[in-house]
């Protein structure tokens, strides 16, 4: 087991995985599809490998749950790397450079250490602890109204964000974006959006546990859709503040 910290084995995953996909940037890749709209391409698969060697040279003992390659050991160790090698692959096969690699520790108490890397940036996002820092970013947010919403995932009829896009009380107060990368959670945690809505149960889930680490390190208020602790119920709302927060609290509750 190397002498580096847990933080250090995130960060060095990550790059490894952002160097594989920025390798390939650009190609034409071969596609696995996993239904009508959603696929794979070659990149997550090398991206994924990438970052599992490093796991693998550092922390031999841990498990290990890829999007992509499945579980190594993620149901019998107490220490398991949460891995999302490509969030965003719809974006990168249609060379729009916004995707991002994911990275979390998740031990006994939680998710110990996070990384998202923006290969297309050159930043990586992370968390360790109560601390969130972020590497290559040279300029500060600007004061924004802007939320990300995801229209993808819909358990339960209409999506959160399709019904926010056509109501006139959201459309008064904030700016509507889609994103289909987590990304959106490393920009509330560093101010570049106001918030980010998903629908859904993500308890565990190797696309949002590095995310929601980093907002919650960086001081975001983050809950499910009726406020109460995150993986509660029904939904993801991340907000940079607690007034946007309280806000879109109210708002989704008229249209829940």
């Amino acid at each position: 087991m190397t002498s580096g910290s847990d933080l250090s084995v995130a960060l060095e995953a990550v790059r490894a995985g952002a160097a594989a996909l920025t390798a390939t940037y650009g190609a034409v890749l071969e596609r696995t599809y996993k239904s009508e709209t959603d696929f794979a391409t070659a990149a997550d698969i090398a991206a994924e490998r990438a970052i599992l060697d490093v796991i693998r040279r550092a922390r031999p003992d841990d498990g290990f749950l890829g999007e992509e390659l499945g579980d190594a050991g993620a149901a019998t160790r107490d220490r398991v790397w949460l891995v999302d090698p490509l969030c965003g692959t719809l974006n990168y096969a249609a060379t729009t450079p916004l995707f991002c690699v994911n990275v979390a520790l998740r031990g006994p108490d939680g998710t110990a250490v996070a990384a998202v890397g923006d290969p297309s940036a050159g930043e990586i996002y992370w968390a360790d602890g109560g601390r969130f820092g972020v590497e290559g970013r040279s300029a500060p947010a600007g004061p924004n109204r802007l939320v990300d919403v995801d229209v993808d995932w819909a358990p339960n009829g209409l999506p959160i964000g399709t019904r926010l896009i056509a109501d006139a009380g959201f459309r008064s107060r904030f700016g509507a974006r889609v994103s289909s990368t987590s990304l959106a959670l490393a920009w509330v945690a560093t101010g570049r959006r106001a918030a980010y809505l998903v629908d859904g149960r993500h308890e565990g889930s190797v696309h949002f546990a590095a995310g929601l680490a980093l907002c919650e390190a960086a001081g975001c208020v983050v809950s499910d859709f009726r406020g109460r602790p995150v993986h509660t119920g029904e939904g993801i709302l991340a907000a940079a503040d607690a007034e946007t927060h309280a806000v879109l609290l109210e708002i989704v509750a008229a249209l829940t």
